[in-house]
């Protein structure tokens, strides 16, 4: 596990910039935090690392965006306004956490069991006005493992 303090947006963009680096096909990446804690910024900055096209927003009333044009395609997922596990899975989302892309969801938590299938947990934490801690713990499986 490795924790970081990201003392402004970008900051937590460059921090997520270089998470993408590290990622394959089929990885989740499971986000986990407050309302403003930096979840879509590190998003931007994952997308920037893969080489995504397309201006990076929170996907909360679409629930899913697609970002294509760098060297995965990235799903960008954000279940703040999931009442319930039966939606997401009755959205057909599961698809894309399986996909040959790279999903990232924010509000991971929201679904029980879905971050056991995630290979890397991000959670954001307040420390101050500008300042969040951003705790990335990385599972110790490929993608063909879960």
């Amino acid at each position: 596990m490795k924790k970081v303090l990201s003392r402004s947006p970008e900051e937590t963009e460059s921090i997520g910039e270089g998470l993408a680096k590290e990622l394959t096909p089929g990885d989740c990446v499971g986000l986990i935090g407050e309302l403003g804690g930096g979840k879509t910024r590190f998003v931007r900055g994952i997308a920037r690392g893969l080489g995504s096209r397309g201006f990076i927003k929170s996907p909360s009333f679409t629930i899913i965006n697609i970002y294509g044009g760098g060297r995965l395609p990235l799903y960008h997922i954000d279940l703040y306004r999931i009442a319930n596990p039966d939606e997401f899975f009755g959205a057909g989302l599961q698809e894309f956490v399986y996909g040959k892309g790279v999903s990232v969801i924010e509000w991971a938590d929201k679904v029980p069991g879905l971050l056991d299938d995630c290979a890397i947990t991000v959670r954001f934490t307040y420390r101050g006005e500008n300042e969040r801690e951003i705790e990335i713990d990385r599972k110790n499986m490929t993608a063909g493992e879960r």
